[in-house]
């Protein structure tokens, strides 16, 4: 079963929770900036209201387009009123479509289903880097000067995501939202299991231990 991902601004009207379809799994995440993406495995659609708190909706969206994680992204500009002129602009700033009003929850899940763009096909393959570790995403493998890392998934989204994010602390919470395991919620100190096989595994593999533990605040992946 193949991952897609909702990038939504604003709370959605019916809630938030994942959709479990037959060849596909929907996940919601709440985008406030884009330096706080979650981890992105699949497809990615983005619906981004047209005026936000801090940017503008086409600033984020130029943005998106910037960012490996979200650059083939397919994004939805959210106006008040259906003004051709307005949509015009959402399109040059790299937006793929501009919707009038804030869709529900139910309302995205049925434009999505009902769309011709196919929600099985992963995302195209990248390489992440970091020092002498290569994360390869579509092979789902870590090498570190060119051996293989044996990982288990979530220790994999857990370096991934890390990866994405280095010299950042982050919380026990946050990383469990990042992997998209807050539903059902899990207790916090599984994370430190998570940290605690990633950390084996890299030392195992001679990568030593970047990994540090920030106390009373979390987890950050040092520089290399």
């Amino acid at each position: 079963m193949h991952r897609v991902n909702v990038l939504h601004t604003t709370d959605l009207e019916g809630g938030s929770a994942p959709f479990e379809g037959t060849e596909c799994q929907i996940r919601f995440h709440r985008l406030n900036s884009i330096g706080e993406l979650p981890s992105l495995d699949g497809p990615v659609w983005a619906f981004i209201d047209w005026a936000l708190p801090q940017i503008s909706g086409l600033e984020l969206c130029r943005r998106m387009r910037c960012d490996p994680r979200t650059a083939e992204a397919h994004i939805t500009i959210l106006i008040e009123e259906d003004d051709p002129e307005i949509g015009r602009r959402a399109m040059r700033a790299g937006a793929d479509d501009y919707l009038a009003g804030n869709p529900s929850r139910t309302e995205i899940l049925d434009r999505l289903l009902a769309s011709q763009v196919s929600l099985t096909e992963p995302t195209p393959g990248r390489l992440l880097t970091f020092g002498d570790l290569t994360i390869d995403v579509a092979a789902f493998q870590v090498r570190w000067d060119g051996r293989t890392i044996p990982m288990m998934p979530n220790e994999f989204r857990l370096l991934r995501y890390l990866v994405e994010h280095p010299g950042r602390v982050f919380t026990r919470f946050q990383l469990i939202e990042a992997l998209g395991k807050q539903d059902p919620p899990i207790d916090e100190r599984t994370v430190d299991v998570w940290i605690g096989r990633l950390r084996r595994a890299l030392r195992h593999a001679g990568a030593g231990d970047p990994l540090r533990t920030v106390r009373s605040l979390g987890y950050i992946l040092d520089r290399p």
